[in-house]
């Protein structure tokens, strides 16, 4: 397997575009991460099956977060995407969170090229209120039952804001 921050760029995020590994199959509640180190997958736990992953979870190469991994993805698709593909996406916001009090952003984005849906998503709007209750609810609780009260939603903002985290880890990443 290739080593994703060797042989892909964060993207033309300036743009709206950005290049996104997938670690985490939508519906999984396997907590597949990128070990940087050894440049390969690993299944760090397996969550109870009462916290899938509402939508598909994956990071940008060349980046780092606050919290010291690549900058988190959100990949929104109708089915689960495979672990270890790599996509081209449109960012449509973010999703600001906090776990054990660092900074844990998430990039939301779509396939650049969705057919499917007509390339119709252009913002979080497109989403609905009930897609962002839900993906709010998963992350406030899905810790619960071995660490409860350590993650924090902080709230949603657009694709701007979300290109201004992604500028930041893209720094955080060069100068490490």
């Amino acid at each position: 397997m290739a080593d994703f921050n060797q042989v892909l760029e964060p993207g033309d995020y300036q743009n709206g575009k950005v290049n996104t590994v997938v670690e985490i199959p939508k519906g999984s509640t396997n907590k597949i991460e990128w070990d940087r180190q050894r440049a390969a997958f690993v299944l760090d736990r397996v969550e109870p099956k009462i916290f899938p992953k509402p939508t598909n979870y994956g990071f940008i190469p060349q980046t780092l977060d606050e919290d010291g991994d690549e900058l988190d993805t959100l990949i929104v698709t109708e089915k689960p995407l495979t672990t270890g593909v790599w996509l081209e996406a449109n960012i449509i916001g973010i999703f600001n969170f906090e776990d054990d009090g660092e900074g844990d952003h998430k990039i939301v984005v779509v396939p650049a090229d969705d057919r499917h849906t007509d390339n119709r998503i252009k913002s979080l709007d497109d989403l609905g209120s009930r897609w962002k209750e839900q993906v709010e609810h998963h992350f406030a609780h899905y810790k619960d039952l071995y660490k409860p009260s350590s993650t924090k939603v902080l709230g949603w903002g657009d694709a701007e804001e979300a290109k201004k985290v992604i500028a930041e880890s893209i720094d955080r990443y060069k100068n490490k």
